[in-house]
């Protein structure tokens, strides 16, 4: 199956350099020729091509880059900056909110607690994931992973990616705004650092 080109309209120039450069390292492989010369050309322009591009980006750019479905999501930075993570499910009063995950890693030999929205890669995961919306409980279980952290003394870092919070019917009927209420409350009272970093949309 053909990968689907998710290329925004203003990275359009640069995705043709790479094609060219792409179909020039394949005609050299298939005829032998020395394009080294040629190759590193166009390895400059991309370079600066890219630099003129994502320096200059008006708002709606960067929003789009922020949503850009091929952008690292909370599971591909922990997998990449974490050893030993364990995730852990359940706000214990619920269920498992799947748009949310987090627990126990290492990071650079030290102790931490990791939360972050996750999105889906395609539609079922989508689903599954809730699109990164969490619903009450997924906002319950930050809070019982955040005072996990706070009793073992270890720092929590959170991997910011969601368009907010799931605004179904449910998730009024369980309370989301006073989840998230109670979440803001206790996080400024938490006797540990807690490190947020906006990793996409937030």
């Amino acid at each position: 199956m053909e990968k689907k080109d998710h290329s925004l309209d203003f990275e359009k120039p640069l995705r043709a350099l790479e094609k060219q450069l792409e179909d020039l390292l394949k005609t050299s492989k298939e005829s032998d020729l020395d394009v080294s010369k040629e190759v590193r050309a166009i390895e400059e322009k991309i370079e600066r091509t890219k630099r003129e591009t994502y320096s200059d980006l008006t708002p709606w750019q960067k929003v789009q880059l922020s949503r850009h479905p091929n952008r690292p999501y909370a599971l591909d930075y922990v997998e990449r900056l974490f050893e030993d993570f364990q995730e852990l499910h359940g706000d214990r009063a619920f269920r498992d909110d799947a748009a949310l995950v987090g627990g126990p890693a290492c990071f650079e030999g030290e102790s931490v607690m990791v939360l972050g929205q996750q999105k889906g890669r395609d539609t079922e995961e989508n689903l599954k994931r809730n699109f990164g919306c969490p619903n009450p409980e997924g906002y319950r279980k930050a809070l019982r992973l955040m005072k996990m952290a706070e009793k073992f003394a270890i720092p929590v870092v959170a991997l910011v990616d969601t368009p907010g919070a799931y605004p179904g019917v449910g998730a009024e009927e369980r309370h989301v705004a006073e989840a998230i209420a109670v979440n803001i409350r206790e996080m400024a009272g938490l006797r540990v650092p807690v490190v947020a970093i906006v990793i996409g949309e937030g």
